[in-house]
């Protein structure tokens, strides 16, 4: 048993003792003592007993101020036949009665069980509210979707930046729930379902809200994993109840976040999962129910289209996906424009200077980046936030957040201080690799001693080969400085290494790029297409001698470039230790810095388009 049915069971425990012992003080408060008629004769010689009443066969009675061992109520057995001269003579009032316990024995029951209905009905309560059961244990089949009345959704496509595209596509969807009769009239129909599509953080959740905040209609948002619960039935009564409440007050929206959670291919998983394919079902059906004439728009968004159910992706459900990709430089300027406006920025900065700095950021990344930036300036007193806060909340988004208490040997200091400016000299003397801005041997993050931040000035969507080779070279700088000048490695380049080989893999088993091996893919696995780390990927699909000539052309292309980063480094040799020299120093230098120690020493150097954002770093 889990710890929840432990809780659940012990409420039963405690309601049993409870009625057990309110069983057991109500006896006592109402229990009359029973004596011997000899000791109820001497009480009534004495004049002790105030009051009797004479039943059948019993006779109960009241003491007059009873003694510390004596009861205050009593009853014996009715003996004598006729002591109404005796009760006389000694001043008793008594009366004569038809015995009947009815009342005491109903409220002996009925209380307990009053009690014991109190008890379990909190158990359940408490238990609902565990489950999310706002409306107590018999909600539970009833749908969890927070519902938006039109005036209730404030947001509208001008709070949505940064994905133009996107808005054009959904702006059909706006026009169709404030006018349906446009559509209709040529016998069109809208899409019944819409799928947003794209990394986290992109905004797919606000563009839904925006579609319902421009059509002026209710928004009904619930996420896919609130569907599935631990009772087989219930996701697919809350699919009914969903739909059942949309169409209720339609026109209006159901937005489904997270459609992964519950939409996952039947039949792929390892372990089966009845509710959840019973609730998946439910889902189809209803979509295949609804009219879209009624007014009902279902939306829906997930990071991972490809394992959804190919029967929720068909002509007549999700029939239109929309992408929410990464915004390019103009909608990042756009983004940071937005969430700006609640930030007291410095007439000093250029928020375009800051768009082309986070190349592949997200809408939620950039709204962080301003976050943080504001609360650097108010660490740093400041009236307003300028440039160099947002470069630094830029650098700590990157490479994390600086360790200035971690403290570095002298040895260890200079080995850093080496090899991160391996990595800037390659950087510096490769054609297309990315301009170096800064290079710090700062401990930042997690395991980070040092840190060589190299930003593009564009943004790229296509690598060659030549340029994919030159950020191996980059990559591989760090670790040829150190064994150049301590003639030994460390274990600082392990993230760089791991770095190196995922690009030589690619580069040969998915992009075709070795001639050995031919224009052949043989990465065939499916990886997420918006999310980073793939989990349970499929066997290889080639034979052991593939593999091998794989594993040899992955080594053949990391040797030759790290023979280049060796010849490279020979070559700067005298720029690669003052640059160091200043780094230690210093403990930070920009990019001008270090081209300006370059041209100093005598050796030429040249950098040449951005390819994509990089940041070598030596890790512990």
């Amino acid at each position: 048993m889990n710890t929840k049915t432990k809780f659940n069971i012990w409420y039963v425990f405690i309601a049993l003792w409870g009625v057990i012992l309110i069983h057991e003080v109500w006896a006592r408060m109402t229990q009359i003592q029973e004596i011997s008629y000899s000791q109820f004769q001497t009480y009534l010689a004495g004049g002790r007993i105030q009051e009797i009443r004479i039943t059948q066969n019993y006779i109960n009675g009241i003491l007059k101020d009873p003694k510390e061992n004596e009861p205050k109520q009593f009853i014996t057995v009715r003996v004598a036949a006729d002591f109404a001269e005796a009760l006389a003579t000694h001043k008793v009032k008594f009366s004569g009665q038809i015995e009947s316990t009815f009342i005491r024995d109903l409220l002996s029951w009925v209380v307990p069980a009053l009690v014991f209905v109190g008890i379990w009905i909190f158990a359940m309560r408490r238990f609902a509210e565990k489950q999310g059961l706002g409306g107590g244990f018999m909600s539970i089949g009833k749908s969890k979707a927070k519902i938006y009345l039109e005036k209730e959704v404030k947001v509208t496509f001008a709070d949505v930046a940064g994905v133009d595209e996107a808005k054009t596509e959904l702006q059909e969807v706006v026009e169709f729930l404030k006018t349906p009769e446009k559509f209709s009239r040529l016998g069109g129909r809208i899409p019944k379902g819409i799928l947003l599509v794209g990394p986290p953080g992109t905004g797919k959740t606000l563009l839904a809200k925006a579609v319902a905040g421009e059509s002026g209609v209710p928004f009904f948002s619930i996420s896919g994993s609130e569907f599935v619960e631990m009772f087989v039935g219930v996701g697919a009564a809350r699919v009914r109840d969903l739909f059942e409440q949309a169409k209720q007050k339609a026109p209006c929206i159901i937005f489904i976040d997270e459609l992964d959670a519950l939409g996952k291919a039947r039949g792929v998983m390892t372990s089966g999962h009845d509710e959840r394919e019973q609730t998946l079902n439910q889902l189809l059906v209803e979509m295949d129910g609804f009219d879209t004439r009624v007014g009902v728009i279902l939306m829906a968004a997930t990071n991972r289209p490809e394992i959804l159910d190919p029967a929720l992706l068909r002509a007549g459900r999700f029939d239109r996906q929309v992408l929410v990709d990464r915004p390019d430089k103009s909608g990042r300027l756009a983004i940071l424009r937005v969430h700006a406006k609640g930030v007291q920025l410095a007439p000093s900065v250029d928020l375009e200077v800051i768009a082309a700095m986070t190349v592949g950021f997200a809408g939620a990344d950039l709204a962080n980046i301003l976050n943080e930036a504001a609360l650097l300036a108010v660490r740093g007193e400041k009236e307003a936030v300028d440039t160099s806060d947002l470069q630094e909340a830029v650098e700590r988004v990157i490479a994390g957040l600086e360790k200035k208490n971690r403290v570095l040997n002298r040895q260890e200091k200079e080995r850093v201080a080496y090899h991160e400016v391996g990595h800037a000299l390659v950087a510096l003397n490769v054609s297309g690799a990315d301009p170096v801005q800064k290079i710090s041997i700062i401990p930042r993050g997690v395991a980070a001693l040092g840190y060589t931040l190299q930003l593009p000035t564009e943004d790229r969507f296509l690598m060659t080969k030549s340029e994919l080779e030159n950020r191996i070279a980059v990559l591989l700088g760090g670790r040829v400085a150190e064994e150049l000048i301590f003639n030994e490695a460390s274990t600082g380049a392990r993230d760089d290494l791991v770095k190196v080989t995922d690009i030589a893999k690619s580069m040969v088993k998915a992009y075709g790029m070795s001639d050995k091996l031919g224009k052949v893919s043989f990465d065939r696995n499916h990886q997420p297409l918006f999310l980073q780390n793939g989990q349970g990927l499929a066997p290889a699909d080639y034979s052991d001698d593939i593999a091998r000539e794989i594993d040899l052309e992955v080594r053949r292309i990391v040797d030759s470039q790290y023979e280049r980063t060796t010849a490279i480094l020979k070559a700067n040799t005298e720029s690669l230790h003052k640059a160091a020299g200043v780094l230690l120093s210093k403990e930070t230098i920009s990019g001008v810095e270090l081209s300006a120690i370059v041209t100093s020493t005598g050796n030429t150097h040249g950098a040449g388009d951005a390819v994509g954002m990089a940041v070598a770093a030596s890790s512990s």
